[in-house]
């Protein structure tokens, strides 16, 4: 994943600094910020409370409604046309499928597109339809895995798995299938399982199992065990277990679930932590506890949907609840984990989102910035597997949806229309723009549609079955 600066490996990073009157400041904070750069500076550097939702506030650049779906989809629409305002795949000096790099990784633009796929679900805006069936397609690569040869040097298997996750919801949601000779989208989500299956039998020589974070021995993380990786084999197994009726799918997330359980990546309070080091005889005896959001968002919605495969729905004019089996505990497990650890920052923002591990100090590094979305995408995806959940998550996402449009500012915005910062709980911008920024307020909007979406469909005659 983007080589040693991505994501959230082994806790956080060395970040390039800045020095602002004696403090030292993460340099990437800090991309463009306006004049009075104080006014936007974190609670640990000005010493002043956060602001309250309610206090006086910026002109609102994208005004929302939480209650009226015509305002949600005006609101996603902004957010999405900004998102999509820093893709130049299809420009002159671009590739396509891929956002700028840098700073933007290959990771993030699969994350992006499957991102688009859910705006297009939800809204039914079909303004970036063939472009995001275009950027899917592009970057298959020619063995049909999402293994392409450009991005050897950075690619994760938590990576591969971002963009699985595209084209498994194109499979899910009767997306437009790829051109020929390539082979079907769920063909290629097969694929990129059974590498998986490879990729961890060959790993088995340590903790007993495990995905490494990355493919290839010349990469930096090769030594490391890391919960996203793994996470995104579980969730994919499970979504292919779910589509096809197929057991083996089934057994495999089974299976990982009960090993990163066992190596304690997932605590008995559905804590879930950043990954182990296998490097010097560790074993996966030294954990690093970093708790990131899109860890336990990977690990809910694969839970959920496991959730869905073995608790029969209830009967129809019952209006009963679900009985329960192993997998709803989970489900609320990990849903009661992200809002212990992922909201409510200060006193006086109750109910917004944030990255706990980086915001409040200000440290995220341009990946990081995009983890809220993933949290937000799942846990409404999680609804739809889940729907005794819809309660309470729609609590998590209204709050945080009207928080996060108020980070976002018309000024110098240019082609975009507008720029999101990533500090949701300031209820101003930060001074941040990016992908990630635009991509976790596009998602956390787009998913207040959700009740009115309609849940993947599944087809247990489609694959013969793993291998």
């Amino acid at each position: 994943m983007g080589g040693i600066y991505s994501k959230g490996m082994l806790g956080l990073l060395a970040l390039l600094q800045l020095t602002w009157h004696g403090q030292a400041v993460p340099l990437n904070s800090y991309q463009n910020l306006p004049a009075g750069i104080s006014q936007h500076l974190p609670l640990n550097i000005t010493r002043r409370a956060a602001p309250t939702l309610n206090q006086s506030l910026p002109q609102q650049v994208i005004p929302l409604n939480i209650s009226d779906d015509a305002s949600i989809r005006r609101a996603a629409a902004t957010a999405a046309y900004s998102l999509q305002s820093m893709y130049n795949g299809n420009s002159t000096g671009g590739v396509l499928g891929k956002f700028p790099y840098p700073p933007f990784y290959w990771w993030l633009s699969g994350a992006s597109w499957d991102g688009m796929l859910h705006y297009w679900l939800y809204t039914g805006d079909e303004s970036y339809y063939n472009v995001t069936w275009e950027a899917l397609v592009a970057q298959i690569s020619e063995t049909n895995n999402y293994l392409p040869v450009a991005e050897k040097f950075d690619e994760g298997n938590d990576d591969i798995a971002f963009w699985a996750f595209g084209a498994m919801f194109a499979v899910e949601h009767s997306f437009r299938p790829p051109p020929h000779p390539y082979p079907s989208w769920l063909q290629i989500c097969d694929n990129v399982f059974n590498d998986f299956v490879t990729r961890w039998r060959a790993a088995s020589d340590t903790c007993g199992g495990g995905l490494r974070w990355q493919v290839f021995p010349s990469s930096a993380g090769w030594d490391y065990k890391n919960s996203i990786s793994n996470g995104g084999f579980f969730q994919l197994a499970a979504r292919l277990a779910r589509y096809t009726g197929n057991a083996t799918y089934f057994a495999w997330a089974e299976k990982v679930w009960d090993w990163t359980e066992r190596v304690g990546l997932i605590d008995e309070d559905f804590n879930v932590y950043d990954g182990a080091g296998i490097d010097g005889g560790k074993n996966c005896t030294s954990l690093d506890h970093t708790r990131w959001s899109y860890n336990v968002a990977i690990y809910l919605y694969g839970a959920a949907v496991m959730h869905n495969l073995t608790v029969p729905a209830p009967a129809a004019g019952t209006g009963g609840g679900e009985n329960g089996s192993i997998w709803t505990k989970r489900t609320d497990g990990l849903i009661a984990a992200a809002e212990r650890s992922f909201y409510s920052p200060y006193t006086n923002s109750t109910g917004v989102m944030y990255e706990q591990a980086c915001e409040p100090g200000w440290k995220c590094n341009v990946d990081q910035f995009s983890f809220k979305a993933y949290l937000a995408r799942w846990l409404a995806d999680t609804t739809l597997m889940a729907p005794h959940t819809r309660a309470t998550v729609a609590n998590l996402l209204e709050t945080s949806a009207a928080a996060a449009v108020r980070a976002c500012t018309s000024t110098n915005a240019g082609a975009a229309r507008v720029k999101c910062g990533a500090h949701w709980y300031l209820g101003h911008w930060d001074g941040t723009t990016g992908v990630g920024q635009a991509l976790s307020v596009m998602e956390v909007v787009q998913s207040l549609l959700v009740n009115g979406t309609r849940p993947p469909a599944f087809n247990w005659t489609s694959l013969g079955g793993p291998g």
